[in-house]
């Protein structure tokens, strides 16, 4: 009979666990995925019961309470504070989100933190990013054209082409998206995943942008863009709200008519 074992590293064990003292006015359970590269040791849930009233009301604000004031040597990465900016991405109660936008009183009992899933961690929510910035910088993300701009004004688009960039350009690059796509669990390494395909539609689709024809070239591979079975978790989980994998259905449209 076969036996398989998982890495060691992927075999979370119980951690400590961490009361704050005195009088608490609103009581909450955070576990928080722990891991430390330097100490050689598994993956840890660490367990912090913290009082709600002495922070603010999204998951961010939780998490910030517990490195200032309760343990400062959690590590994670964070930025505006605002959704704009996709520092805080990371896995709550579940789901991909952002925890700047994640208010506590959804999560119904603890609330489980975990980083991104399926990417190499750095050091507790911290994941490594720099192969899906490397799969986005392969796109060209700008604006490439030949012809020159008018010397006295600058590239005009009419409010319809400009309309064909709406729920695409807000992509902050959080990849919530792109980690929850099980394509992309298993085929990361060539799949571009739906973060970087959204953006290379947001400049195929921009009508100032002369390099379509070179941009689907590029895109045209078994495994960089059709990957995709529109499995959906991407829309589902994204946290602003975008639908990636309609991006993606429409430069497989332009595929066919190209093909046709």
């Amino acid at each position: 009979m076969a036996e398989f074992t998982l890495p060691r590293n992927s075999k979370v064990q119980p951690g400590k666990t961490i009361r704050v003292s005195g009088e608490i006015k609103k009581p909450r359970t955070f576990k928080i995925y722990r891991w430390d590269p330097d100490t050689g040791e598994n993956p840890r849930l660490d367990t912090y019961e913290i009082d709600l009233a002495r922070c603010g009301p999204m998951v961010l604000d939780a998490i910030i309470h517990i490195k200032n004031d309760i343990d400062s040597t959690l590590t994670f990465r964070r930025s505006c504070r605002e959704g704009i900016c996709g520092s805080c991405a990371m896995n709550i109660d579940g789901t991909n989100t952002l925890a700047c936008l994640k208010p506590i009183e959804e999560v119904q009992g603890d609330v489980k933190i975990y980083p991104l899933p399926h990417m190499p961690v750095v050091k507790d929510l911290v994941p490594e990013l720099t192969h899906i910035y490397a799969q986005y910088a392969s796109i060209k993300p700008w604006l490439q054209a030949e012809s020159p701009p008018p010397p006295d004004r600058e590239r005009r688009q009419s409010p319809e082409e400009r309309e064909k960039l709406d729920g695409l350009y807000e992509c902050i690059l959080c990849f919530c998206c792109t980690t929850s796509c099980p394509s992309y669990w298993w085929n990361g390494d060539k799949y571009l995943g739906p973060a970087v395909l959204l953006q290379a539609y947001r400049w195929i689709a921009d009508s100032r942008d002369e390099m379509t024809g070179e941009r689907l070239d590029a895109l045209e591979d078994p495994f960089r863009l059709y990957r995709c079975h529109t499995i959906m978790n991407c829309t589902k989980t994204c946290p602003k709200g975008l639908n990636p994998a309609k991006a993606i259905g429409e430069i497989k449209k332009l595929m066919l008519e190209r093909a046709g």
